[in-house]
């Protein structure tokens, strides 16, 4: 039974790295107490893997840091659970893809090891990165991700604001041009929300919502505590 938490962002306005969502975290992994960082998001990956070990010693949580070798690989298979923090959703894919890590990481999550990912994490969690933010910085492979749902999620999702005089597209324009193309439901995950899966159950969490993209229709909104499982 797949277990999940796509987080949108690691950190809110005013507060600090992982407030708004750590006692989901400690929630969601229940009695796992180890934990495998995947830090290829940044550059720095020691500082990265320090930083949440840090965060979730808190909690009682212990982080090794994931490395893009065969210790990498073996520690992926006698993982208890998983968080890929947030960067570059390319450069994250990429380094997964040239390390062999993807696949791994896919098949343990599907058989019920717990994946958290928060932003680039929450990204490769999805079918494919199409519906990223982020720069192209680096050419992975191929877009193609996880999978772990089969829906698509646009995290740091903002809505239009009526009294900006900027004159470019707005996130749900860039949605609209994805459906244009392509026939998979988007959900715009915005800051500070994050979605649950467990099995067959997903559910939105957190305290802004989420809107909902799909090809031909209008934008669906749902609230805190909403059921996605139609998007299963």
């Amino acid at each position: 039974m797949r277990r999940l938490l796509l987080i949108s962002n690691s950190t809110n306005h005013g507060q600090g790295y992982l407030d708004h969502v750590l006692a989901e975290i400690d929630g969601f992994l229940g009695p796992v107490r180890r934990l495998v960082f995947v830090p290829f998001a940044l550059k720095d990956r020691e500082a990265y893997g320090a930083k949440v070990r840090a965060r979730l010693a808190d909690i009682g949580v212990e982080v090794t840091t994931l490395t893009a070798d065969e210790a990498g690989k073996r520690a992926v298979q006698e993982a208890e659970s998983f968080f890929t923090g947030g960067g570059n959703t390319f450069r994250l894919l990429k380094i997964l893809q040239d390390s062999g890590l993807l696949p791994l990481l896919r098949e343990r999550a599907l058989a019920g090891v717990p994946y958290m990912g928060s932003s680039a994490g929450t990204n490769i969690a999805t079918p494919t990165i199409r519906t990223t933010n982020d720069m192209p910085i680096v050419q992975p492979a191929s877009f193609e991700a996880m999978g772990l749902v089969p829906f698509q999620i646009n995290p740091h999702f903002l809505d239009a604001d009526p009294a900006s005089t900027h004159m470019g597209e707005t996130r749900e324009q860039r949605l609209k041009e994805f459906h244009e193309e392509n026939e998979t439901s988007v959900v715009g995950l915005r800051e500070g929300a994050w979605i649950r899966v467990e099995g067959d159950l997903a559910t939105l969490g957190g305290g802004r919502g989420a809107r909902i993209f799909r090809r031909g229709q209008e934008a669906e909104e749902r609230g805190t505590g909403a059921s996605l499982g139609d998007l299963l």
